[in-house]
């Protein structure tokens, strides 16, 4: 397996516009990052699976089905008690994101579940900071990261920062902070970057996290690209301009896509990479994020391999 993601799968009910009388009309879209990761990983040519919990009800059964038909494997995903979870998802004029969570099954997937036999079978294990908020999906998801830490494969991990699922900044910080020294490969935005480092400044953020053992970090720009730090280095990498039509998902196909392409130099994907590797990977990953946000959705807007190796423009 090339990546593995464990974490939150659950129904984006995603904003899709007002009627004629001004209502918000949405749509109930797949999504939870790190099932997204597995998508456009899988969409862009890896082999990916992922491991989370659904409910016993349909969003649960349409989830699943959605990993199948995107060619993600499914064997870890599990079936609770607790209905499915979802998140509303509002979005503005501009096409920036707004969260609310209605939690469900996915806070319940516990140690117990996560399969430790496949653990070393994969080359990468991800996962974002959602399951560290609450429930037996804590403790479950650092005893993955952990397994695969200890068993010689990479971690990738997103702290992905939801205010509304948090008691207060601090304790989202500590928690998000706790899982560092398992990781070798972090996406985080710009706003994130001081609740992990304590600055806002790009070189001097990468630089702490890099001094605290992660090989290879990204800060997600927006519409301006990705700041990057690999060995020693950092650079800015630009972005792709494209008119927006919903953000939502773009930080997890770029995530999704740098794995898949890290993936396919072989079974140690970061061993021997150079810094014109890298920036040819973070070219493409902003490629596939720019699809993203140029169609509505998180999982449906997603790009093909065909489609970003056709030249296809967003």
């Amino acid at each position: 397996m090339d990546v593995t993601a464990i974490g939150e799968i659950l129904i984006d009910l995603t904003q899709t516009g007002v009627n004629a009388a001004g209502v918000p009309q949405f749509s109930a879209n797949p999504g939870g990052a790190p099932a997204n990761v597995a998508v456009a990983a899988a969409r862009l040519g890896a082999e990916s699976a992922f491991w989370g919990k659904v409910g016993d009800d349909g969003f649960g059964a349409y989830l699943r089905r959605v990993l199948a038909d995107n060619g993600v494997d499914q064997t870890g995903l599990r079936t609770g008690s607790r209905p499915t979870t979802m998140a509303v998802v509002s979005v503005d004029e501009t096409g920036e994101r707004s969260f609310r969570f209605l939690r469900g099954a996915d806070r319940d997937i516990c140690p117990e579940e996560v399969d430790e036999d496949a653990v070393p079978g994969t080359k990468i294990l991800h996962f974002g900071s959602v399951s560290l908020t609450a429930g037996m999906s804590r403790s479950a998801t650092i005893f993955a990261a952990r397994t695969a830490h200890k068993r010689g494969g990479l971690v990738s991990y997103d702290p992905n920062y939801r205010p509304a699922l948090w008691a207060n900044q601090a304790e989202a910080a500590e928690w998000m902070t706790i899982p560092l020294p398992l990781v070798d490969i972090i996406k985080l935005s710009e706003e994130e970057l001081p609740l992990l480092t304590g600055t806002t400044d790009l070189e001097e953020g990468t630089r702490i996290l890099e001094e605290r053992g992660l090989s290879l970090i990204m800060v997600t720009l927006g519409g301006e690209g990705v700041f990057c730090r690999w060995k020693g280095e950092g650079w800015h990498q630009p972005g792709i301009p494209v008119k927006v039509a919903d953000t939502n998902g773009a930080g997890d196909t770029f995530l999704g896509a740098v794995l898949s392409r890290l993936c396919a130099r072989g079974e140690k994907p970061l061993e021997g990479l150079t810094r014109a590797e890298l920036k040819d990977v973070l070219a493409f990953a902003n490629r596939a994020a720019a699809f993203t946000c140029s169609r509505s959705g998180a999982i449906p807007a997603m790009p093909t391999l065909a489609e970003l190796e056709g030249g296809r423009m967003p």
